[in-house]
């Protein structure tokens, strides 16, 4: 299972990287496997705000329906219409292709309060 040092982690499994003030997030390696073959993803409009904690968009595989919760607040700034169109792509390559949204910001001191790489391994490994 593929969990790059570079990123940040929620317990959710998912996971951002932070580029200046704004944020790629996508769902971990470990989640698509736990998922299956992914077959649709619901993802918010550019403009619209996530809040930290909180619901923005589905996934659903073969095997279930999933709520995507976001790592921290901020402004949607771009969706992946690539994933929203092929799916299948977030299991292909959950941390480059398969991204799902970009977010600018809102309190640059949430990313804090993620797991670091190190720390989302620990996490992973009991389950």
């Amino acid at each position: 299972m593929e969990i790059p040092d570079t990123l940040f982690y929620t317990s959710n499994h998912e996971w951002i990287r932070i580029e200046g003030d704004e944020g790629t997030i996508g769902i971990t390696d470990y989640a698509q496997d736990q998922l299956g073959d992914i077959v649709y993803v619901e993802l918010p409009e550019p403009g619209s705000t996530i809040v930290r904690g909180e619901s923005f968009g589905v996934i659903e595989s073969v095997k279930a329906v999933s709520d995507l919760f976001a790592p921290v607040s901020g402004e949607i700034s771009e969706r992946n219409a690539a994933a929203a169109e092929a799916p299948e792509i977030v299991n292909q390559s959950p941390y480059d292709a398969g991204w799902l949204i970009k977010v600018r910001l809102a309190d640059s001191g949430e990313v804090g309060d993620l797991l670091d790489a190190a720390a989302y391994r620990s996490e992973t490994a009991g389950e």
